[in-house]
């Protein structure tokens, strides 16, 4: 039987193992990928040191990446409408029979591999042209924000917003803000580079959130009123605790990133008063994928500046310690088998 590398998690141990394993063979309904790309997500990091735990996952060990890219190989039964050889990126998860919402790469094994296997209904067409290393971050890094600012938050033109934490999400959340007309857009991260980053992708303000005259920044750009919309990226206490200071009037606070910490109003009064919201975020829908395939492929936003680096699947490992760090500010580093 042919075998394959692969980033493999045994979540017992939290440790990653980079292991030969069988190439798997798609049964009924799935296709199998030559895997040309995968990210590397801050939340695969979580996963490794036990911050995040699989939640449906039936066994102990599971191949981690759910950002992946790359050609159709083989065909299951009964798999219609795909063929060798065309090039497609996944979906970061489906849905069971029961409408339970399985990530890939957490819940079953993902793209950090050689070969990945995929239910039909979860491959995406990539355009011509586009790079596998951009196509297989869009389902996530990139899906993940479209879907807090048009669907949770509900963004409208000339609002004003905030984004807390300029990473892997922030950095694409900024773009896409822009791109639907919000302003004006602040963006909060306490390093030097993700601010200067912030305003090269869009951003009209970045501020250090630890600036004594942040509060008086923020509230000078948006003419008094406040944020219409927050939205925590950073999944730190501190910074929800923040943007809550300086929404206006029927402002939201979007959760997106995760704390696994209780969230605090400070004033039921205020909070009442301004009618404000907080809503929580997570992921996104088979819709906002194909948007966004659309928008990329029409030009309208450009990955290029968010693949922070690209090495081979065997260093899989160091990518792990280089996001962990914060070394060099990735935005995404990818994996090429």
């Amino acid at each position: 039987m042919a075998e394959m590398l692969a980033g493999r998690l045994h979540v017992a141990e939290r440790a990653l193992r980079m292991e030969s394993v069988p190439v798997p063979e798609p049964g009924p309904g799935q296709v199998r990928i030559k895997v040309a790309a995968a990210g590397v997500c801050l939340s695969d990091v979580h996963l490794i040191d036990g911050t995040l735990t699989p939640l449906h996952l039936p066994g102990d060990v599971v191949t981690l990446g759910h950002e992946v890219a790359g050609v159709v190989d083989a065909l299951g039964d009964g798999v219609t409408g795909w063929e060798p050889g065309q090039p497609v990126l996944l979906q970061a998860g489906e849905r069971d029979r029961r409408g339970t919402l399985l990530t890939r790469g957490v819940d079953y094994d993902g793209g950090w591999a050689e070969y990945a296997l995929a239910r039909e209904d979860t491959l995406v067409l990539v355009p011509a042209g586009m790079p596998f290393e951009h196509a297989c971050i869009i389902p996530d890094a990139v899906s993940t924000p479209w879907a807090a600012v048009t669907d949770t938050a509900r963004t409208r033109p000339g609002e004003a917003v905030g984004v807390w934490g300029v990473g892997g999400l922030g950095a694409h959340a900024v773009q896409l803000l822009r791109l639907i007309g919000a302003a004006p857009i602040v963006a909060v991260d306490p390093l030097p580079a993700a601010r200067d980053r912030a305003v090269t992708l869009g951003a009209d303000l970045a501020l250090d959130p630890k600036d004594g005259g942040f509060r008086d920044a923020l509230l000078e750009v948006t003419a008094a009123r406040g944020l219409d919309v927050a939205f925590d990226f950073a999944g730190v206490t501190p910074a929800r605790e923040q943007a809550m200071t300086v929404l206006g009037a029927q402002g939201r606070l979007v959760l997106a990133g995760i704390a696994n910490e209780a969230v605090t109003i400070p004033s039921d009064t205020r909070f009442n008063y301004g009618r404000q919201a907080v809503l929580g975020h997570y992921g996104s829908e088979a819709e906002h994928v194909d948007q966004l395939v659309t928008l990329a492929a029409l030009g309208r936003f450009d990955l290029t500046t968010s693949i922070s680096d690209v090495l081979p699947l065997a260093d899989a490992p160091e990518a792990v310690r280089r996001v962990h760090d914060k070394q060099g500010n990735p935005i995404r580093l990818i994996l090429r088998p």
